[in-house]
This record gives structure tokens, C-alpha cells and sequence, in this order.
């Protein structure tokens, strides 16, 4: 949702740095002493009951973002939606009842690629919508399955799904056709006893590697791309994370994460590459089952799903504080 956007000089010079530095002084998992985002406010509230729960997020070249919207509570249609910065909203697509529009994300001709969680094997997978059309089916996925977290590479020629229930990453080529299993690992393994069994959840291409939450193991996974598309190993970036949903890139240079820990942590997180995270916004800065987050510039967005009552469902933004951020 935000490899693809640029930085100014003084800002990717900052993130080179954040890509290499060491943080060895900071602990895991400690609350920053200095506010990393600032000026957090609504921008767009979303009303839950009538199944606007934001999951997923893609902040585009306009300054517009697309947001997923799963359809909860059951029985109400999920939907794409883009929102101006005037905060005007227009209904890209609409799904079934009962269905789940979860990841989404955008090629550089302005096609946004959904996915869809659906029990019907005619709808469930991975969709597009071009710039001048109506949204196609591109590729079906197991029903059996969860599509979650959805990238395209640099190239634009192939998509990556994470699935929550299936231990998998799918790969399906940008023209469509059939989907295959790229990766399947036990590090993308659902935890089976756990009250809500979601393993493979967020996932961005970044610097040449698949990146891969674990919503139940709390880990945030790096695999790098061979020369001929196959996964190398595995790199366990962190193990630190709670409920860990979606997440984003400070930018296309930096290796540094904003995570989002869903219900019941209630958190965004800082993952820095040598695995150290640090709790940067919290339940007191109005987060409300955060699902996902997105960078553009200074700005970080953040959606929440308002999963728990009072069912506070909206999108934050605030402004990313660099100083702040490189502190030990």
C-alpha cells in the first residue's frame, strides 16, 4: 500500500539511515518516551452497522485513499470505497452479503486488485478493477481458505496473497489466470486453539522480499525473492507483536515498520530491522481495532475496524515525527 510513494530528500535520507541503524539501547516492546506520531485525528468515520469496517488501506498518488470494507456486521455488503482529503467518499465496488472485501492495492495505470473472502467458489479470490471498467475476477482461491493481505511486485507482472487459514502465500499473474502456491510454511500457520485462528494476515513486497505478518504468533516475516521468483529463506524479523494486522513502510527505502495490533492490544508499533518495537499509539489515541496502516510522506493512516463496542470504526491520520523516531 506504500512502497510506491516518494519521500522528500531530507526524508529518504533519514530512512536510509533507519534502514541500517542498530538500536541497541532501546527494549522490546517499550512505550516511546517521545511522541512518534503526532496530530492524530479522524478524518473519516465509518459507520459499523452498516457493515463499514475498514480492513485495508492504499493511499494513492492523488492524496485519495481506497479502503476495504469487510461488511460487518453479517448480512450487510462489503464494499471499496475511495476517499478524497475532502473526505468525499465514491463506492467503487460492492460485494455479495457475506462476503468479505479484505486486502487491496494498486497498479501505477490506477487498476486497484482486491480480494474477496467469499463460501461461493464463483466469487472468492482475487479481483481487479481497472481505471474505465467493472471489477473481474482475475484468479479463485480455495474457499476453505482466508485472502488477506494482498501486494504486487515492482515489475507488475504478479500478485501476492496472504492466506490466513491455508499456511500459504498465493502468487497470481497481474493478466490473471490460475493461482499458485508460492510459499506454504508452518511460519504462516494459524494457531489452531487460539479464540480467532488467523495465521499469514498483513503482506507488502519491499526491497525485493515478501513481508508477511502472523496475526496469531505475533511475528513479522521477511522472504526474499530468488532471481528466477521463488521464495528464499525465511527471516524472522520479529517475534514481539500482538494480534498483528496489516502494516507499511516508512518508505520504499527503509526497512522500518508501522504495525497494527488489532483487538484487544489496541496498538500501532514500531518495528526497527533489527527487531526492536516500540508502542507508538495506543487505545488513549483513539485506536479502535486498528487493521492496517499506510505511509505517505510524513503522514501515517490508520484504519479501524471498531471491532468491540462502541464500535468506533473510522480512519486516523497523523504526522510522523522522524526526530522522535530515531531516538534510541
Amino acid at each position: 500500500m506504500n512502497k510506491r510513494f516518494k519521500l522528500g530528500a531530507a526524508i529518504a535520507a533519514t530512512a536510509a539511515v533507519l534502514a541500517s541503524a542498530p538500536y541497541a539501547s532501546a527494549e522490546t516492546g517499550q512505550t516511546h518516551p517521545q511522541p512518534v506520531i503526532t496530530h492524530v485525528k479522524t478524518v473519516a468515520p465509518f459507520d459499523f452497522t452498516a457493515g463499514e469496517a475498514p480492513e485495508n488501506i492504499t493511499v494513492n498518488p492523488d492524496h485519495s485513499v481506497t479502503v476495504s470494507m469487510l461488511g460487518a456486521p453479517a448480512g450487510k455488503r462489503p464494499q471499496l470505497v475511495r476517499i478524497a482529503p475532502s473526505g468525499h467518499r465514491t463506492v467503487l465496488a460492492v460485494g455479495q452479503r457475506g462476503d468479505q472485501i479484505t486486502g487491496n492495492t494498486r497498479g501505477s495505470d490506477g487498476t486497484v486488485y482486491y480480494n474477496v473472502q467469499s463460501s461461493h467458489a464463483s466469487r472468492n479470490g482475487v479481483w481487479k478493477l481497472p481505471p474505465s471498467g467493472q471489477p473481474q475476477r482475475i484468479a479463485a482461491l480455495p474457499t476453505d481458505g482466508v485472502p488477506n493481505g494482498l501486494a504486487i511486485d515492482p515489475a507488475e507482472q504478479r500478485l501476492y496473497v496472504a492466506d490466513s487459514l491455508k499456511s500459504t502465500v498465493w502468487a497470481v499473474p497481474v493478466s490473471g489466470g490460475s493461482a499458485t502456491a508460492w510459499l506454504t510454511d508452518p511460519a504462516l500457520a494459524p494457531d489452531p486453539y487460539a479464540s480467532l485462528s488467523l495465521g499469514a494476515n498483513g503482506l507488502r513486497f519491499h526491497n525485493g522480499a515478501v513481508w508477511v505478518s502472523n496475526f496469531n504468533k505475533g511475528t513479522l516475516l521477511s522472504i526474499p525473492v530468488t532471481p528466477t521468483g521463488a521464495p528464499d529463506r525465511i527471516h524472522t524479523v520479529t517475534s514481539s507483536l500482538t494480534a498483528v494486522d496489516d502494516f507499511s513502510f516508512l518508505s520504499d527505502r527503509s526497512d522500518v515498520v508501522f504495525a497494527a495490533e488489532n483487538d484487544p492490544t489496541d496498538q500501532v508499533a514500531v518495528v526497527y530491522p533489527n527487531g526492536t518495537t516500540k508502542t507508538v499509539l495506543t487505545a488513549s489515541d483513539g485506536l479502535a481495532s486498528p487493521t492496517a496502516t499506510a505511509v505517505r510522506g510524513k503522514r501515517l493512516y490508520i484504519t479501524h475496524a471498531g471491532l468491540t463496542k462502541p464500535h468506533d470504526a473510522k480512519l486516523q491520520r497523523g504526522n510522523i515525527n522522524l526526530r522522535a523516531l530515531l531516538a534510541p
